[in-house]
């Protein structure tokens, strides 16, 4: 483990919108959206960029946000070669395969040896941020057993991070319940389908909301009103 969750954040939960990047302008502008309306911070994330240029992007955003929550996760990349790009200054590392997978036959211990080696790559990194993997994840095989596959996660990440079935699908509550109860004080997050409306349903199972769907006007565009109003919403919990 890197770094406590609760040393960082000493609210119950928080809620990182999640910006899809294309340019510096377009990187900034939204994270000055989620600043100025109750986000705890940003999660920025490259689709149609490459890795370069998501490192490109970040600095220009720290250059203007010096002071701000920024993570990153970049999805065209492993995660040991994420980890040897990760800036000093960046506040966390999302990888979605938090490298954590069911056994091929039931009763036996998940398969964690890539999760175990990247630990120690993670303790000996000069990179000291939050590290959020994903555990039954949207973009892995179905899992059967999720709280047992969380619980074995809390050895090996500072946020056990999971997901609905895809993109913009909200996570089965008994999913959720059954995760958070696996691993007692140990910080989850939810990353897919989480809205304004919906995550009051979620608080008092789940301490961390990765979401672009839920406040946004396009793929690409967060959208002021929604962000406040789930930051204000997630308050009132």
């Amino acid at each position: 483990m890197l770094v406590e969750y609760r040393e960082v954040f000493k609210k119950r939960h928080t809620f990182f919108p999640v910006i899809h990047v294309e340019t510096e302008n377009q990187a900034i502008r939204n994270t000055k959206i989620a600043e100025e309306n109750g986000a705890d911070g940003v999660f920025l994330i490259n689709h149609r960029i490459s890795h370069k240029e998501l490192q490109k992007v970040y600095l220009a955003v720290r250059n203007q946000f010096p002071k701000f929550w920024i993570g990153l996760n970049f999805l065209d990349l492993q995660r040991e070669h994420a980890l040897a790009l990760m800036p000093r200054d960046a506040n966390a590392l999302w990888a979605d395969d938090g490298g954590v997978h069911e056994a091929p036959t039931k009763g036996l211990a998940p398969r964690h040896g890539e999760a175990k080696h990247f630990s120690k790559l993670l303790d000996r990194s000069r990179w000291k941020g939050l590290y959020f993997g994903g555990v039954a994840f949207k973009t892995q095989k179905h899992a059967n057993e999720p709280a047992l596959l969380a619980r074995y996660a809390t050895a090996f990440m500072d946020v056990v991070t999971t997901s609905g079935v895809s993109t913009g699908r909200a996570p089965d509550h008994e999913k959720i319940r059954e995760m958070k109860d696996a691993i007692g004080q140990h910080p989850i997050a939810i990353a897919s389908g989480v809205t304004p409306e919906n995550v009051l349903g979620y608080t008092l199972h789940t301490d961390c909301f990765l979401v672009a769907t839920g406040v946004s006007d396009s793929f690409t565009e967060l959208n002021p009103n929604r962000v406040r109003k789930f930051a204000d919403v997630l308050a009132s919990a």
